[in-house]
């Protein structure tokens, strides 16, 4: 490992674990050596993707590992998972039918806590009623899964109804018709963003990432280079490769004092970028992002959560455009944040 990489995890106080990839892809295909003597992985069939991890119906693991997952989030993959469930004992209770349904979901932002630790969080969608169309109120569905399979659902309404209840812990719901669904906890029902933490037991977990991202330039909270170079990264953007960001402690603002934040990386991908070719300096505007207050497992409680977009600056400047979740309300704000900028 490099002094600047070194130096970024201590600023992000995340500590490496054992370089997996090779092992990873070893698993799927064989390696080759590119023209730099880089192994990377080639693989059957045409799919950029693999399974990484598989849990059962009990969430236990069958297949792959957590460490596998941790490895490549820590590298910048994207992550989807794969589930299956039954739908007259997920969509309609009520139904006779019991065709299975498989289901695959983007997780566009994921976590890596005290990197040993990956959750997703489904941060594009809008919820939908299988089989005919969407759900009976605007919303996003910001789905949260953690490694082992635990999960959670924030939903912010988006039609502007007045709420009904107030913020903080809420009776769990009467789910016996639904026998594998398993509700720990409830918040904020009747407000603009209720939320809970539960487990479902789909038939199968299977964790897939997407292994493509090279990590091109590093620095600190402070902008003081890490490792590569922001030439590299103004080189490759220009070219065409999309960016993606991994940013240090991104919601430590959310831990109550004295307790220190959990070590946390959140990783966006990015849409517009620029660079100042007189300053070098690069910028760059996040799809959206959903901030959670940093935990093991990661979960949603009230008033822990919020959403919104940010712009990530080479000189560890991030400025932040976020949502009140209850109000809907806009903020403005700003951190300094060690980044990790990777390209595809």
């Amino acid at each position: 490992m490099n002094k600047g990489r070194r130096r970024f995890i201590r600023q992000t106080r995340i500590i490496p674990l054992a370089a997996l990839s090779s092992l990873g892809a070893a698993e799927k295909g064989s390696l080759r050596a590119d023209a730099a003597g880089n192994q990377k992985a080639t693989r059957k069939g045409d799919s950029r993707w693999r399974c990484v991890l598989g849990l059962d119906r009990e969430r236990r693991r069958v297949s792959g590992s957590a460490a596998a997952l941790v490895a490549a989030v820590r590298r910048g993959a994207d992550l989807r998972i794969y589930t299956e469930f039954r739908h007259n004992e997920h969509i309609d209770t009520k139904s006779d039918n019991p065709e299975l349904i498989r289901e695959v979901a983007d997780f566009r932002v994921t976590y890596l806590l005290d990197d040993r630790w990956v959750a997703g969080i489904i941060n594009l969608r809008q919820p939908i009623e299988l089989p005919n169309g969407f759900g009976p109120r605007p919303s996003m569905s910001f789905f949260l899964y953690n490694q082992n399979g635990l999960q959670a659902i924030a939903r912010p309404y988006l039609d502007g109804e007045p709420a009904t209840g107030k913020m903080g812990s809420a009776p769990i719901g009467d789910y016996r018709d639904m026998a594998k669904y398993h509700q720990f906890d409830a918040w904020d029902a009747g407000t603009n963003a209720p939320s809970s933490n539960f487990a479902y037991d789909f038939e199968t977990f299977r964790f897939w990432v997407c292994d493509e991202w090279e990590e091109v330039f590093a620095h600190d909270a402070a902008g003081r280079t890490l490792s590569g170079s922001i030439e590299a990264l103004a080189e490759e953007f220009a070219r065409g490769r999309e960016v993606k960001v991994g940013l240090g402690g991104l919601c430590a603002d959310m831990a109550a004092a004295p307790a220190p934040a959990i070590p946390h990386e959140v990783y966006v991908q990015c849409g517009s970028c620029y660079y100042y070719t007189e300053r070098k300096q690069f910028m760059a505007a996040s799809h959206p992002v959903v901030r959670v207050k940093p935990a093991i497992p990661l979960r949603y409680r009230s008033q822990e959560w919020d959403f919104g977009w940010l712009m990530p600056r080479s000189d560890g400047h991030v400025a932040r455009w976020l949502v009140d979740p209850y109000t809907l309300k806009f903020q403005r704000g700003q951190g300094r944040h060690a980044i990790r900028w990777f390209v595809r």
